[in-house]
């Protein structure tokens, strides 16, 4: 019967591999009319039925929540049919790319440096997260950078910086020390890929500017302290060896009442009594020759 089928049926992927699909009760479905859906991620596959219904107060299967999905070059077909007690319940058929449906991830790795000399900041990020593209020339990125001094003023002129681009890098030229930014970056498709034309999900907001340099200096207050003790440190131990070392080579005085002399005087002395009684010998031999 008319008015019996699903209306509003939307499905989206995101997180590259994780797939909602929602719809509407029928206008006329009565209470009791369940709704069951089966897809076919493309023509080589075969026909499953969702394994994970989101379901209404009434208990009705309102949605369906699908993991491990690769979208590639995929055109899915998806049937959701229903049943009811009281009338019978109208099919309803759809055919999507699956490229077309995906909520793209943001830009990873957003990283800002500043030149205070020169007023500029160069921004870099690498392209979002993906099933299936591996060209980076396949994605154009939406960039703002917003002053957040005005913003928190709720001034009507807060300076706020826009730029659609095709690069992973971009110079920002309005930079003030004194001043705190934030920027943000989102991707679409750059027009020659299959890749959603929708824009994605924006990056979390990466501050630069005054809290930059704030913590930086924060940081200086503690390292030179540090430095300079690391410092004192080694100049009194090198002086303490330097020290040590000079006196191991300066020579004692010597003692002559403690210190062993050189000379064996033992040894000596007999040396001394062989010599005369040698001698004494002699002298007697002689006079027996004269007697």
């Amino acid at each position: 019967m008319n008015g019996t089928a699903i209306e509003n049926f939307v499905c989206v992927i995101f997180n590259v591999s994780f797939m909602n699909c929602t719809w509407h009760v029928g206008r006329t479905a009565t209470e009791d009319t369940q709704y069951f859906l089966y897809w076919r991620p493309s023509e080589k596959e075969d026909v499953t039925e969702c394994q994970n219904y989101i379901k209404d107060n009434c208990g009705r299967h309102i949605g369906c929540k699908f993991q491990n999905v690769t979208i590639k070059n995929k055109n899915a077909y998806f049937l959701v049919n229903g049943t009811s007690s009281e009338k019978s319940i109208q099919s309803y058929e759809k055919r999507i790319q699956l490229y077309q449906i995906e909520k793209l991830t943001p830009p990873l790795n957003v990283t800002v440096n500043c030149t205070e000399a020169s007023r500029r900041c160069s921004i870099w990020w690498q392209p979002p997260r993906t099933s299936h593209v591996k060209n980076r020339k396949c994605f154009k990125y939406e960039i703002v950078i917003e002053n957040k001094a005005d913003a928190e003023k709720n001034t009507k002129t807060a300076s706020k910086t826009k730029a659609i681009i095709e690069e992973n890098s971009y110079l920002y030229e309005s930079f003030s020390s004194g001043e705190t930014y934030s920027v943000k970056i989102r991707a679409r498709d750059v027009d020659i890929c299959l890749v959603s034309r929708n824009w994605g999900e924006w990056s979390t907001p990466v501050e630069f500017g005054t809290q930059q340099l704030t913590s930086t200096s924060s940081y200086m207050l503690f390292l030179i302290p540090g430095l300079a003790a690391g410092l004192v440190l080694f100049l009194c131990m090198t002086v303490r060896i330097y020290l040590k070392k000079t006196s191991a080579t300066v020579p004692q005085p010597r003692d002559p009442f403690r210190e062993t002399s050189p000379v064996d005087f033992q040894k000596e002395y007999m040396n001394l009594l062989k010599k005369q009684g040698t001698e004494e010998i002699i002298d007697i031999e002689e006079m027996m020759e004269c007697k």
